[in-house]
């Protein structure tokens, strides 16, 4: 071989080289960025989670994961997806809710994830759809007896009128929630808290067994180094999933943050971490919207929207406003 060849060689080996080293380089940068998601659908088996009228939010929590896997699957090949249940049971334990909790968090931290996503559906405490109640129209005379004996004797009264009326279970709307690692409270300023009973959402269990032991020195360690790597993550991206939301039609109530035995799954893992409340499932419209194809393909673009967004905000880029997303969606949501 003349040493023309030999440059000509050694050139292109060279050159091939440079691609080589660039598309690994890119793919390490996707990998740190996001090589592992978690996937999370909400209860499952015996715990099916809020009522709707002819759903569960385990049912439509699943669905919606699923779709959201599939869809990311295509937008982010080369991120690795792990789902911490694909059917209907509690993942690790189908007898034990607190066991399954502990599970979906190891198993999340022993992947290595660099993101949560947990999927729920809301619910408020009254009756799904509504309920019947009674008020006071006006007043009637009423003759009743008093006394005993000789003194038994005629009085009337006044006694009320009562009325009942249909209340229509109204709340709807989206929220989602990250671990309120801030205790001192200097951070709360940007995230709406949640203290009403009525409002408390979640993996809402009692710990009569200390399983979830927030104050144990492991998850007090914990939620410092959440505070730490975690906090400032986990609201850029729950900031965009509401975002995207509200740009897509939905009635959004922000994000939020709590530190109770709710959300404690997002504490116990470590990465950044959301909870993402679909929707009202106690509401007929937004329960109809959450079972829908309609509803679900929608719910699923605006989470990816928001996740691309964070994607580039994690590479270094600036992330695609809002608004540039509303070009993406089919229309506005019904709810």
């Amino acid at each position: 071989m003349n040493k023309k060849k030999l440059y000509r060689s050694f050139k292109s080996f060279f050159v091939a080289g440079i691609f080589m080293f660039a598309g690994i380089s890119a793919w390490a940068q996707q990998k740190q960025v996001l090589g592992t998601i978690i996937i999370d659908p909400g209860h499952g088996g015996i715990d099916p989670g809020a009522h709707g009228q002819f759903s569960t939010e385990a049912a439509v929590a699943l669905s919606i994961s699923l779709k959201l896997g599939k869809a990311l699957a295509q937008e982010l090949p080369n991120s690795k997806l792990i789902f911490t249940r694909t059917t209907d049971e509690l993942p690790g334990n189908p007898n034990s809710v607190h066991e399954s909790l502990r599970y979906r968090a190891d198993m999340a931290n022993q992947a290595k994830g660099d993101l949560f996503i947990a999927i729920h559906c809301n619910a408020t405490g009254a009756r799904a759809g509504g309920w019947y109640a009674k008020r006071v129209v006006g007043h009637k005379s009423k003759v009743t007896y008093v006394g005993k004996g000789s003194k038994r004797r005629k009085k009337t009264v006044r006694v009320p009128i009562y009325e009942s009326y249909w209340v229509k279970n109204n709340r709807r709307g989206t929220e989602t929630y990250i671990w309120a690692a801030d205790r001192s409270g200097s951070k709360t300023g940007f995230i709406n808290s949640t203290n009403s009973p009525e409002e408390q959402t979640g993996e809402n269990v009692d710990d009569s067994t200390n399983v979830l032991d927030l104050n144990s020195p492991e998850a007090i360690i914990r939620a410092q180094l959440y505070e730490k790597k975690y906090f400032a993550k986990s609201l850029t991206l729950a900031t965009f999933v509401e975002e995207e939301f509200e740009n897509g039609g939905r009635l959004s109530e922000g994000v939020k943050q709590r530190n109770e035995k709710g959300i404690w799954v997002l504490q116990a893992t470590g990465m950044p971490s959301i909870l993402v409340e679909t929707g009202f499932i106690t509401n007929t419209e937004e329960e109809q919207y959450l079972n829908s194809e309609k509803g679900q393909d929608e719910i699923v673009t605006q989470i990816i929207n928001a996740i691309k967004r964070y994607k580039a905000v994690l590479e270094g880029g600036s992330p695609a406003p809002a608004q540039a997303q509303q070009a993406q969606q089919a229309g506005p949501a019904n709810p």
